[in-house]
């Protein structure tokens, strides 16, 4: 098995991170019963809009990438989105590693704190978001009847 690098995302990655979104978000579609989700209805002029100034991460074997996570800071608040792994690559501890990179990140940016949300469905982006350190803060109700669930984490430790 290659051995896993992480390097900070750039908007030349737009692409491949899309493809691997998509792949990665395939399976919470499955769980919501809907594929009009964010992630998987994005463009790549979105994307790519989007990796400007981004705080995020992919993570690498080889040259390929094979997880990719976005944040940016809001005053001192890390805020962290679309954690993805390349589905054939999913429990080995890249979301993990991806997770504590972009934090380091907000941190030497100046967040003291980090967010990030999911949906209640979503049982193990929860137990992973939980067992790094995030506590839930508040839910909010969608019109679909699933909530949306907002977890943060203190960076200054």
């Amino acid at each position: 098995m290659e051995e896993l690098t992480v390097r900070p995302i750039r908007s030349e990655d737009a692409g491949e991170v899309l493809t691997l979104q998509r792949a990665a978000f395939v399976q919470e579609a499955l769980i919501y019963g809907t594929p009009e989700m964010p992630p998987l209805t994005q463009t790549l002029d979105e994307l790519e809009a989007e990796l400007h100034e981004n705080l995020g991460c992919v993570a690498l074997t080889g040259a390929r990438i094979v997880g990719a996570v976005r944040a940016r800071r809001d005053g001192d608040l890390l805020l962290v989105g679309r954690l993805a792994i390349a589905p054939d690559q999913q429990g080995r501890g890249i979301g993990t590693t991806l997770l504590a990179a972009v934090e380091e990140r907000g941190r030497a940016a100046g967040a003291t704190e980090a967010e990030l949300f999911t949906g209640s469905l979503s049982e193990a982006n929860l137990r992973l978001y939980e067992r790094e350190g995030y506590a839930e803060t508040q839910r909010v109700p969608g019109d679909d009847g699933i909530e949306q669930v907002f977890l943060r984490k203190r960076l200054d430790a």
